[in-house]
């Protein structure tokens, strides 16, 4: 299956003045996939894996020249290594850090050789030995968004009609922006984790899906022995297994079964975030930019990776979006959150590390909230999902009183396009519409 990231990858390929690549993303989200594909562009693709291949780890414990490791490399695939005309992959690195360090000697005496490194917990290691600033450059990758399952799934017109042919002021007809909810409830049942969308591409079957998610959901916490400390390892289990329930909700130590302190907690949530399993969603007051300028850290909520993952630590039935395509959507309001915040990562520049934001009226006896705060075409635009039709916008028409920099909100509900007064609508299948400047890459596909 094809990737907006191929985009991005394809780019870096051709630039003269490109570096060294660390590929980041969380567990099976398909990068691998990705630099293979990208491996077909030259005449040779070198992978090195180094959670298998302990022979190759050996290699990058001398001295870390380039031409000494290319040879010993060479020798050891019995595959020719051509600067220009090869793919170097260096898979799994966090098994062997010193590779990363090596990749500025790739850049500096090698520029020629296409270089890159991955792993699904590469940031831990990231974080042991460092990276050379200025000698090394980062592509961040995430689950498949909505687009991407529709162009994996055969349907392009659709995904190009949403992305290029819909305005906000233009609603779709009836039926039509049905069978575009019904392909919408079709991701919320495989989420975008490759390999599901690939067996429900193939099959339609549902309790293969689910099997798949079930094992996502299982590596992922039998991975947590291999970055937690001991003493740590419950509070990532028990937060990562919570998150779901706590959807939509600012998180709090109280939220968590048993005597949690922040000092315990807090040291897990950023150990899931560094496996790029789970996300925080900041507080912002939303006066300008940044928006990060003017967050709260210590106030946030949480997301995991995927929706689909989350549905099964809920032990949700997902039968139901496919059987009830209808009603399903009433009472899922902190799921639907979750599945915007995935697609606002989704379409964020790949290049740097995604944000999420977050707004609540700080005024006495204020109640108002609103789910994302986001920056389209440097306009502060505050975004609230709904469930369901009925929506009173107390929260929306408070924040955009207290903030007139903001000229207008965005609603993503089950309703059809439309623009009323300062409310732009659009429908939950639409997300990817707000960021034409994501649009290049998904055209691509």
């Amino acid at each position: 299956m094809k990737r907006s990231i191929d985009y991005h990858l394809s780019n870096w390929k051709q630039n003269p003045r490109r570096k060294s690549l660390i590929l980041r993303g969380a567990r099976q989200v398909g990068k691998t996939h990705a630099v293979r594909n990208l491996g077909k562009q030259f005449d040779n693709f070198v992978e090195i894996n180094f959670e298998v291949d302990l022979e190759a780890r050996t290699i990058f414990d001398g001295n870390l020249h380039p031409d000494r490791i290319v040879q010993h490399l060479s020798l050891h695939t019995n595959q020719d290594i051509i600067p220009g005309k090869t793919l170097l992959f260096l898979d799994e690195a966090q098994a062997q850090p010193q590779a990363l360090i090596a990749l500025r000697y790739f850049y500096e005496e090698m520029p020629g050789l296409h270089v890159i490194a991955a792993g699904s917990l590469l940031n831990f290691a990231i974080a042991k030995v460092g990276v050379p600033v200025g000698r090394v450059e980062f592509l961040h990758m995430h689950p498949m968004s909505f687009i991407e399952f529709l162009y994996a799934t055969g349907h392009q017109r659709i995904a190009k009609a949403i992305l290029l042919e819909q305005s906000v002021t233009d609603p779709l007809t009836g039926p039509m922006h049905d069978m575009f909810l019904r392909l919408l409830n079709e991701y919320l049942v495989t989420g975008g984790m490759p390999e599901a969308v690939q067996i429900w591409k193939d099959t339609h079957d549902l309790t293969a899906v689910m099997a798949v998610q079930q094992s996502i959901a299982r590596s992922y916490t039998e991975d947590i022995p291999k970055y937690a400390p001991k003493s740590q390892a419950e509070h990532v289990d028990v937060i990562f297994k919570h998150i779901p329930h706590m959807l939509g909700q600012r998180f709090k130590n109280t939220n968590i079964p048993g005597e949690y302190t922040t000092r315990e907690l807090a040291p897990a949530i950023d150990l899931l975030e560094k496996a790029m399993i789970a996300r925080r969603v900041y507080h912002t007051s939303a006066q300008g930019f940044p928006l990060a300028a003017q967050s709260d850290l210590r106030k946030y909520k949480l997301l995991l990776v995927d929706v689909a993952v989350t549905q099964k630590l809920l032990n949700s039935d997902p039968r139901e979006w496919i059987l009830n395509p209808k009603i399903s959507y009433i009472n899922k309001g902190p799921l639907l959150e979750a599945f915007v915040g995935q697609e606002l990562i989704a379409y964020q520049d790949p290049t740097i590390p995604a944000e999420l934001f977050y707004w609540y009226g700080e005024g006495r006896g204020s109640t108002a909230e609103l789910d994302y705060i986001i920056t389209v075409n440097r306009d502060v635009v505050p975004v609230e999902v709904k469930s369901n039709r009925g929506s009173s916008l107390k929260s929306m028409r408070s924040f955009l009183t207290s903030h007139p920099n903001s000229k207008y909100g965005v609603r993503f509900s089950t309703h059809n396009y439309s623009v009323f007064d300062t409310l732009h609508s659009y429908p939950l299948y639409a997300v990817a519409a707000l960021f034409p400047q994501t649009h290049a890459a998904l055209l691509a596909l």
